[in-house]
């Protein structure tokens, strides 16, 4: 059996007065309260041993018992003794009265024989007897002192599972199933959903712990990058490829966008890399579904790789102008 510091548990040394030992207790019991720590399954075992470790040294009689078993159980433990082996005669009440000598065996064997609480540790049950021992019921200081400690309702988790869409999905919205203990989830993602947006489902995460609700499912979107367009937020951004007498004698172009092609006019004498906006073509905007960011389109003017001799004369003739 492990011996136990309350001492060191509490951060004090062992001439520590009463007022320090509450103080320390206090600041301790903070720390590490469940309520205070709710992703930390280890916090109530910690909150636990605290309390344990207030509930001795703030007892003048339970406090000196204790300093005194110190003392015997280091002597014990130099003299190599065997942890089954130490006589708890002279330390523990028996439920029926008097004195025995303990050779503990599980947790269960102590528990029973003190009719321990799971509030308090091995340790403590063999030698104080566990709340049959003594054990004082003070609360008062916002359910930290004392052992009335009763574990709170605690949320569920949330959980997160990502998902990946494609531009075109995130443009008019979609919907993803899964499934969880059986039962399938349709999810509907919104228009104008970006790369990290988070999609909540409410109560299908984490299950609550003493009663509580049950945490959220968040999906966590990303949008896959698309062989035509490039996004900047609500804008979208493409290149439209234009032949050479388009962009020197002006004329017409298609331009692709996500509900089909549009015509654009292409002024004569455009420059290779000039940037059309069309208004209202790009992403409906998250959370406001009727705007739209705008369609920027890029002239990307191509020029023949092969000239017949007929062009090749044409063009000399061009270049003689100049």
């Amino acid at each position: 059996m492990e011996y136990k510091d309350y001492y060191k548990i509490l951060g004090v040394g062992k001439s520590a007065t009463e007022k320090e030992i509450k103080s320390a207790f206090r600041k301790m019991a903070r720390e590490h309260h469940p309520d205070v720590n709710p992703d930390d399954p280890q916090a109530e075992a910690r909150f636990k041993e605290v309390n344990e470790a207030y509930e001795v040294l703030s007892d003048s009689e339970k406090r000196a018992k204790y300093d005194r078993l110190g003392a015997d159980w280091q002597h014990w433990q130099q003299a190599g003794g065997r942890t089954g082996d130490y006589d708890w005669g002279q330390w523990t009440t028996a439920p029926g009265g008097g004195q025995t000598n303990v050779r503990y065996g599980t947790p269960e064997d102590l528990e029973e024989l003190f009719g321990g609480s799971g509030l308090f540790s091995d340790f403590f049950t063999s030698i104080f007897g566990g709340l049959g021992g003594g054990a004082r019921r003070s609360g008062g200081f916002g359910g930290f002192e004392g052992f009335d400690y009763q574990p709170r309702p605690r949320r569920g988790q949330d959980l997160e599972h990502e998902v990946e869409i494609n531009l075109a999905e995130a443009y008019h919205s979609t919907t993803r199933l899964l499934t969880k203990d059986g039962r399938r989830l349709e999810v509907k993602i919104p228009p104008g959903a970006k790369t990290g947006t988070r999609v909540r489902v409410r109560g299908e995460g984490g299950v609550g712990a003493a009663g509580g609700q049950a945490g959220d499912l968040f999906l966590k979107v990303k949008v896959a990058p698309d062989p035509r367009f490039e996004r900047e937020g609500d804008n979208l951004h493409v290149a439209v490829a234009t032949d050479l007498y388009t962009a020197v004698l002006g004329g017409e172009v298609r331009v692709p966008t996500l509900t089909g092609d549009v015509k654009l006019k292409v002024p004569a004498g455009s420059q290779n890399g000039r940037v059309f906006r069309l208004r209202g073509k790009g992403m409906p905007r998250l959370r406001q579904p009727t705007e739209y960011g705008d369609l920027f389109a890029r002239l990307d003017v191509r020029l023949p790789t092969t000239l017949t001799p007929k062009q090749q004369e044409l063009f000399e003739q061009l270049r003689r102008l100049e």
